[in-house]
């Protein structure tokens, strides 16, 4: 078990997950959920910390609190998607990013698409040093990507047990995608919803689908992928009918690809420093014909008639 946990990968994959997780950050304060500074502007009886919230204590969110999480992990993020100070960044950001979640979560609504996410960032800090292209492999990254993988599935499996725990068999059988795409679905949701019977054989599926995720861990590397490439699919379609991205848990999922092979900056180095080709020479020009046939035609000897004898 020990040995799975921290089966060695690439460097070079920990320096490429490291750096699209640490720009997600970034990206996340300021497209996705740059919602959050405004929550400060709603009373202070209405924030009800999740329960580690209350067990660390942490105050209540201020506009200075905020501003101050907001500034901080933004330039954290960027300077850690640099692989420089990966311990020292790493533990910022985490930490950063934890309280951002919590003041965001503790309004009556939690989204468990960030479960992902919030470990690779705890896990990260572990890994040590990490260059991208290095094929070295290292146990301790190994073990950060595991981590990761192991909270992408769990997203799912729980998500499933969630399910059955508050709304039972009724949530295949009732009208769950219905109601989704009466709230938010797009003109591809209203066309499958016209379907007799299509939403509820989805909704089955998407139980089964979750319950059986677990099965990523113990398929052959081939088919260990193409389960990824399904879960991606799932997610496309489900961005595509009711809207909903899941891009946190997108981007934690990931740790499952061989991500050492995607090296942006190298590509670019190469188009950047590929030498031009020499200009074409021009053709040759015709060569001139020999001196003594430009003479011969242009002064022609004149034949002597024969004489008869």
């Amino acid at each position: 078990m020990t040995g799975w946990l921290t089966e060695a990968v690439p460097r070079g994959r920990v320096a490429a997950f490291r750096t699209l997780v640490y720009l997600f950050v970034a990206a996340d304060l300021v497209v996705f959920t740059p919602w959050v500074r405004t929550r400060v502007d709603v009373p202070g009886d209405l924030y009800q910390p999740l329960l580690v919230g209350r067990l660390l204590p942490l105050p209540t969110p201020t506009p200075a609190l905020v501003g101050v999480v907001f500034w901080m992990l933004l330039v954290a993020a960027l300077l850690a998607a640099t692989g420089r100070a990966p311990r020292l960044l790493g533990w910022t950001v985490f930490a950063l990013y934890f309280e951002w979640m919590i003041v965001a979560m503790s309004y009556g609504k939690v989204d468990h698409d960030r479960f992902g996410l919030l470990v690779a960032l705890a896990a990260l800090p572990t890994a040590g040093r990490a260059r991208h292209g290095d094929p070295t492999r290292t146990e301790a990254g190994g073990w950060a990507l595991r981590v990761t993988q192991i909270a992408v599935i769990c997203t799912y499996f729980l998500a499933a047990w969630a399910k059955f725990r508050f709304g039972g068999l009724d949530w295949a059988t009732g009208s769950v995608l219905a109601r989704a795409i009466i709230r938010r679905g797009t003109d591809l949701a209203d066309l499958i919803a016209q379907v007799p019977h299509l939403l509820i054989v989805a909704q089955f599926g998407i139980l089964a689908f979750e319950l059986l995720s677990p099965l990523v861990f113990v398929l052959p590397a081939r088919w260990r992928t193409a389960m990824v490439g399904f879960f991606y699919s799932f997610h496309l379609v489900t961005v595509a009918t009711i809207t909903i991205s899941f891009a946190p848990h997108l981007v934690a999922m990931t740790a499952f690809l061989p991500l050492e092979k995607v090296r942006p900056v190298a590509f670019a180095r190469r188009l950047r420093h590929r030498p031009t080709p020499p200009p074409s020479s021009p053709p040759p020009a015709p060569s001139a014909p020999p001196a003594t046939v430009i003479k011969e035609f242009a002064s022609p000897q004149r034949s002597t008639p024969t004489q008869t004898p």
